[in-house]
């Protein structure tokens, strides 16, 4: 298999290596060092964020196909013995420590001392702003500090200038201190309003809860909007100005309406009254407080999950619960299990929910977890064979349980390895032989001659069921007759396909054949005695029916289930004259894996590659499709032509005629790439998938309708493309003519969706 190694300043030639997935990491870093001249010391390699131990293979850590695997280079070890310690003036060495306590006492008496203030005294009581949510609270002014730099930071919509000054504000029954400067403190509003007095156009102090409406919270400036009054309650509708840059909540609903407080202006120092410096100076009565917990609104006396033990519920024994440093709920110490007797010494404490098992976390230069590595005693390199590897993408164009061709997969289309195939979507099992469903149907199957029963006529070929192997006991792939096969499974399931009513004992028979379920057709170069069969790899050979199916004695001597499948495809068969001009058009050469390195086998007879898929071509005399002129230029051969019912649906969409312009441009290289570009075009952002009942929107861009009401329900009403605004309550009309153009192009796309 191949993988990629990408490092910084790495080039994109180099970091392709075909590797086994037995491979241990450490000889990986052998083969890095031979071509990028690394050493294997300083290389440090990273998978799905797991560094790469040398003990280890590729498969131990899940490395498939075109894995890409992250290098980074460590700085090599620097020699310590030979950097010779510097020595330090002796001037610097000694310091005198006389001047550094004269300098702390001269510090302490500085702080000791508090500035005066134009507006405010020490003991004042004063609102501070929180410098986060933007509410107010109650404080007290203990010292006055001297700061210039906020003389810089001026807000132009407060009615003060920063003075310099720093203010040490405390608050009520909370040890901790805050420092604000001037603009973020003012004379505590203490002087109530009634409510019929509240006119629009008023700037008060309200209580509002901005996470509970309904509940109270914390006290902010309001400016009043709108004053509603009703038998039932009275509220005050108004914008609400919050956080650091005084964002502003608009048109938002006050329902506490039995405290309202008028806004105190900034007074001078010498404009106060005896009774002002009374007002300021007395403790004022504290205002309604948000409740700590909503669950059981704060009662004491109630057990409750939320603010009391997680266990329990219970809210005694303060000094024996514990808080988790992950959740910030309390436990009991008595209630957890096992009990905990002391308070641990550790920093950090996580409860029973949130504490992650240290026995599955497996850290940078660990080992692996026993449990994950796949024991085996056998030492044969068995990762190098291409059906070893996983399946680097998945089709994603129609459901897995489609019957029918595959939009984009012509007739004739060849794959060196049968993984590929699975890739695109023909035959998705990498090892069975028939995929279906035994209550569906059967959907492909592989004609590779496995069974001595088989018979290949062409166009109508006998295939043998599945089963009557002993595969399990050694793991093996292929194995002789050992026991008579049964008509359940995948053999029920091609059995359903044939348009007559189920008999798992004699058979049946299609009364009209054409009308049962198609089954695509892979054939395989495997197939030692079909002369129809391609000489390499896997080729797709069209639609079949089946035409019967009958148990009988097979060659073995056990009894089998052999079915007759009949071709039903409109396009013609890979192995005839016509079939070959097609595929010479459609340019349908050998599709090789990603990375694929094309060898010449050193075997007698065989040569490279390339040169056994032209082997299948014709080789003498021109054919109808190069005429006179003998062979065609291959842009000419491979150029698609579109249908003209197609021309006339693309034609129609004219909301998407720039995509579609891009779309043609690429029908020179055939209609796979095509099919591929219009596929990346119309791929909806959220699904990741072809738009399903596509809805265009006014910046030109396509999402399907199921994607697009998601979106909305989220109350997220942006264009997932470019983040365009959407109105939210626009009307979500199907583009019926570019879902039209796309199920033309993949029939089959929207089941299940």
């Amino acid at each position: 298999m191949f993988i990629k190694i990408r490092s910084v300043g790495l080039e994109e030639k180099n970091n392709t290596f075909e590797v086994s997935r037995t491979l241990k990491v450490l000889d990986l870093k052998q083969i890095i060092c031979q071509r990028l001249k690394i050493e294997p010391d300083v290389q440090r390699l990273f998978f799905c964020g797991k560094q790469l131990e040398n003990n280890y293979t590729l498969f131990d850590y899940n490395i498939n196909q075109t894995s890409v695997i992250q290098l980074v280079v460590r700085e090599p070890p620097v020699n310590q013995s030979g950097i010779e310690k510097k020595s330090l003036p002796n001037s610097t060495e000694e310091e005198p420590c006389c001047s550094s306590a004269t300098s702390s006492t001269s510090d302490e008496r500085t702080e000791d001392k508090s500035e005066e203030s134009c507006y405010f005294k020490i003991g004042d009581y004063v609102d501070v702003k929180d410098s986060d949510c933007g509410f107010w609270l109650i404080g007290k002014l203990l010292k006055i500090k001297k700061d210039t730099k906020t003389v810089n930071l001026q807000d132009p919509n407060s009615p003060v200038q920063n003075d310099g000054l720093i203010y040490v504000v405390g608050f009520y029954q909370v040890s901790e201190t805050t420092e604000v400067n001037l603009q973020a403190i003012r004379p505590h509003a203490s002087e109530k309003i009634d409510f019929g007095r509240v006119t629009p156009g008023n700037k008060l102090l309200m209580n509002y809860n901005i996470e509970y409406p309904k509940e109270r919270g914390y006290w902010y400036d309001v400016i009043v909007k709108e004053v509603k009054t009703s038998r039932r309650c009275n509220e005050v509708i108004g914008d609400i100005i919050v956080g650091i840059g005084k964002a502003v909540l608009k048109n938002c609903h006050l329902t506490f309406v039995d405290e309202i407080y008028t806004l105190k202006p900034y007074t001078l120092l010498v404009n106060r009254t005896s009774e002002d410096d009374k007002m300021m100076q007395m403790e004022p009565v504290m205002r309604a407080a948000p409740l700590y917990c909503i669950a059981c609104k704060d009662n004491l006396k109630k057990c409750c999950k939320e603010c009391g033990c997680r266990i329990c519920g219970g809210k005694d024994n303060e000094d024996r619960q514990i808080m988790c440093d992950e959740c910030d709920h309390p436990y009991h110490m008595l209630c957890l299990d096992p009990p905990m007797e002391a308070i641990p010494e550790d920093d950090n404490w996580y409860c029973p929910t949130c504490k992650t098992d240290e026995n599955i976390i497996v850290g940078a230069g660990q080992e692996l977890k026993n449990v994950k590595i796949k024991k085996s005693n056998s030492n044969r390199d068995w990762g190098k064979g291409y059906a070893c590897v996983g399946r680097a993408k998945i089709c994603n164009i129609v459901p897995i349980h489609h019957f029918g061709p595959i939009p984009g997969i012509e007739v004739g289309t060849s794959w060196l390895f049968r993984l590929q195939a699975s890739e695109s979507g023909v035959h998705r099992p990498s090892v069975g032989g028939i995929h279906g469903r035994d209550k569906v149907g059967a959907f492909s199957i592989v004609f590779s001659g496995g069974y001595e029963d088989d018979v290949d006529y062409g166009e109508e070929f006998l295939y043998t069921g599945s089963g009557g192997r002993q595969l399990k006991t050694e793991n093996k792939r292929t194995a002789n007759q050992s026991f008579d096969q049964e008509l359940t499974r995948s053999n029920r399931a091609l059995a359903i396909n044939c348009n007559a009513e189920l008999d798992d004992v004699n058979g049946a028979e299609a009364k009209n054949w054409k009308e049962g379920k198609p089954v695509r057709v892979l054939r395989s170069s495997r197939s030692k005695h079909s002369k129809f069969a391609p000489e390499l790899g896997y080729r797709y050979d069209g639609i079949y029916k089946v035409v019967k199916y009958y148990p009988a004695r097979g060659l073995s001597g056990f009894n089998v289930w052999r079915f007759v499948l009949r071709r039903d495809d409109i396009v013609p068969a890979p192995w005839t004259k016509k079939g070959k001009e097609r595929i010479i058009k459609h340019n349908l050469k050998i599709i090789y894996p990603e990375n694929y390195e094309e060898k010449i086998s050193s075997s007698k007879g065989k040569r490279a590659l390339t040169e056994n898929f032209e082997s299948n071509e014709p080789k003498s005399g021109p054919s109808k499709i190069e005429g006179n002129t003998g062979r065609m230029n291959k842009k000419i051969r491979i150029t698609y032509e579109l249908e003209p019912e197609l021309k006339d649906l693309i034609a129609s969409d004219t909301v998407n005629k720039k995509y579609w312009v891009e779309c043609k441009d690429v029908l020179v290289n055939g209609k796979k790439v095509f099919l591929e570009k219009v596929e990346e075009t119309f791929k909806c952002a959220c699904c990741q998938d072809i738009v399903f009942n596509p809805i265009t929107t006014k910046c030109k861009h396509n999402i399907c309708k199921n994607c697009l009401q998601r979106s909305f329900a989220l109350k997220v009403f942006q264009c997932p493309w470019c983040r365009t605004d959407l109105d939210k309550n626009c009307s979500m009309n199907v583009n019926k003519k570019l879902a039209s153009t796309l199920l033309f192009l993949f029939p089959g796309y929207n089941t299940d969706r």
